[in-house]
């Protein structure tokens, strides 16, 4: 509490001074504080004036009684007013300041005149400064809470931006310049979607600079990087990402954000451990694209192993798959699978005892081939 060991009659000394004092700070401040160097009119001056009057008042309860409360939300209300017109703290802070030095030298004549001890001035010039230092914290704040509130509904408001870009793929283009302008973000031409692991996207989009947009869509967490061919803009990603897990899409315009959000999404799910394009993987993405429809295919195609044993069915489909890439040439599936030739012979009659004539039919080797590499051959169950 500023006010420590006055008399309580000294209130009754400084009353009759307090309307006199608070014109006396409206003029000063007007004159002293550039930024508030205007009249003090509309909501702006009145809601000085309250602080000032309010001030006074409540610097005399505290003098009649020290234990008395103390309202506080003005000074607040006064510092998220500074915040919501542009300004710094400076000029309020300065203001206080100003009202503090401005009642002293009229509170002190008064004090004089009346022939209050020289203790007792001194005791309220201290109260007086300390008291202005309270107020001064009470608007910092409230400048603090409403940075907070704005920095809060800012990101709520480009987390929806984000949702809408990565998702809406209908969404008009107006519609689209109203979300942006609402979250303070600046549309570019083209974009791109880095996927990444779970509490990450915040820390990449601080790495990547304050046009990135981090957040959570769908439960992956993403980053939308703009202007990604731009100069330098590769080296910032690779720097940013390191040997992060991540999947990165293609440059893009906003209509074709919806489905670079998708790739990337799959990208991630190839399970890399540093990060991989999704230009680089595009038949890996088309092939997992449907994995329930790409589990059927490996059911049919692969039937004819399906009811050998285990160990059996994976030798034979590693000799399948090496047969396939290799384009039949069983001396490079020998070497490529580290056995003789001749046991090669022996298991690709095998397979042409099961699959017959199908090992001579393009389209139907093309549908073993995707079968082979979406995973292993399922068993009889």
């Amino acid at each position: 509490m500023a006010v420590i060991d006055l008399p309580p009659s000294l209130a009754e000394v400084l009353e009759p001074e307090v309307q006199g004092v608070a014109d006396e700070i409206m003029a000063a401040i007007a004159t002293e504080v550039p930024a508030y160097a205007r009249p003090l009119e509309g909501a702006f001056g009145r809601g000085l004036r309250a602080g000032v009057d309010e001030a006074l008042r409540q610097f005399l309860v505290q003098i009649r009684d020290p234990g008395a409360g103390r309202e506080t939300e003005v000074y607040r209300t006064l510092g998220r007013g500074e915040w919501r017109e542009g300004r710094s703290l400076d000029a309020l802070l300065a203001a206080y300041r100003v009202g503090a030095r401005v009642a002293w030298r009229r509170l002190a004549r008064a004090g004089t005149a009346a022939g209050v001890a020289p203790e007792t001035m001194n005791l309220l010039a201290e109260s007086i400064f300390a008291y202005i230092d309270e107020l001064s914290a009470e608007s910092v704040e409230g400048y603090a809470q409403a940075q907070a509130l704005a920095a809060g509904e800012r990101q709520r408001l480009r987390q929806r931006l984000l949702e809408l870009l990565l998702t809406d793929a209908t969404m008009p283009a107006a519609a689209r310049r109203r979300a942006a302008g609402d979250a303070g973000w600046t549309l570019p031409a083209r974009a791109a979607v880095v996927a990444v692991s779970a509490g990450e996207a915040d820390r990449l989009a601080g790495r990547l600079g304050p046009d990135a947009l981090g957040g959570t869509v769908n439960d992956c967490a993403c980053v939308l990087m703009p202007d990604p061919d731009g100069p330098g803009r590769a080296a910032v990603l690779s720097a940013a990402l390191r040997d992060r897990a991540a999947a990165i899409s293609p440059s893009t315009t906003l209509d074709g954000l919806p489905d670079a959000f998708r790739w990337a999404r799959a990208a991630l799910r190839l399970e890399r451990t540093a990060p991989v394009r999704v230009d680089d993987h595009l038949a890996a993405l088309a092939l997992h694209a449907d994995p329930a429809l790409l589990a059927r295919l490996r059911t049919r195609c692969l039937a004819p192993l399906a009811d050998l044993p285990e160990r059996t069915r994976a030798r034979l489909s590693e000799t399948l798959q090496a047969w396939l890439d290799e384009r039949g040439n069983a001396v490079a599936v020998a070497a490529r699978l580290h056995v003789h030739p001749q046991t090669v012979r022996y298991r690709l009659a095998q397979l042409r005892e099961r699959f017959g004539d199908v090992l001579e039919d393009a389209d139907a080797r093309f549908e073993l081939m995707l079968a082979l590499r979406s995973g292993p051959a399922p068993g009889v169950g």
